[in-house]
């Protein structure tokens, strides 16, 4: 693995693990009763996804670009693509594994944005003002109990959860797949890079019609007393395990989604 290969696994690193800590946002908004806060403060960590993610295009199209040109064999791109989503996977445990301390220094940052509204100070705050002791402070690992709770999803039904499974492989894979269809057939690669919204179209349907206001819905239930603490954090154990799975069904995804989008390049 070269280095260029290594910063293009951190970028896609940088984007899943940011992904799978949203659902800690829910939790953190459910205990400070901020839900709007909440959401605005995650939304910078959302600037800094939706950067990488600017980077990590161009970068991946100027590998593919450099391996064509060199005459390399497609298998040889295909193991880079295998690293990638290899790395979102990683990112999806390593955001699992963080949520406990995430949503406590949320919660801690949601309580002082109410007090000064001010997103410097919070960021100073955070970084200079006892912020980082307070992570150490208060850092853990997710309990026994709520690992677990795989077992039952608490309200999330099985439809809900296997749509949440197969919208994240097509966004995992979208992109990707759209590139890898370029080394298929390099005649089309200039269409095909373009139509990654046929992968991704399907999961963006699936999260803001079914998925999102499923898990909406819930938020407002726990804040009316309608659905306990204790449900709310089950289902979103069961979200991130389900998160987790469509990371790894992307892989069995990527080359007949890249078969696929290389057929409609043909067919425009």
């Amino acid at each position: 693995m070269d280095k260029q290969l290594i910063f293009l696994c951190f970028l896609t690193f940088i984007i899943h693990i940011i992904g799978t800590l949203a659902y800690s946002v829910r939790i953190a908004g459910v205990r400070t009763r901020r839900i709007a806060v909440s959401l605005a403060l995650f939304s910078i960590l959302v600037l800094v996804s939706r950067t990488s993610n600017s980077f990590l295009g161009p970068f991946l199209a100027k590998r593919v670009e450099s391996n064509l040109g060199a005459q390399l064999a497609p298998e040889n791109l295909l193991v880079d693509f295998r690293w990638l989503l290899v790395s979102a996977t990683v990112a999806t445990i390593a955001g699992a594994l963080l949520i406990p301390t995430f949503q406590r220094v949320f919660c801690r940052a949601v309580e002082h944005f109410q007090v000064h509204r001010s997103i410097p100070k919070l960021v100073l705050h955070g970084f200079f003002k006892g912020g980082l002791s307070y992570i150490k402070d208060v850092a853990s690992m997710p309990v026994a109990t709520n690992v677990t709770g795989l077992r039952n999803s608490g309200n999330v039904s099985l439809s809900v959860t296997a749509l949440n499974v197969a919208a994240v492989a097509l966004w995992t894979v979208g992109v990707f797949a759209a590139l890898y269809a370029g080394v298929l057939d390099p005649s089309v690669r200039v269409t095909s890079s373009t139509l990654s919204s046929i992968i991704n179209g399907g999961a963006t349907v699936m999260m803001a019609v079914f998925i999102d206001p499923h898990m909406s819905g819930m938020t407002d239930d726990v804040i009316e007393g309608r659905v306990s603490d204790s449900q709310f954090r089950r289902a979103v154990v069961w979200l991130v395990g389900s998160r987790l799975a469509g990371t790894l069904l992307a892989q069995l995804l990527l080359v007949p989604s890249a078969m696929l989008i290389v057929y409609v390049a043909k067919s425009l």
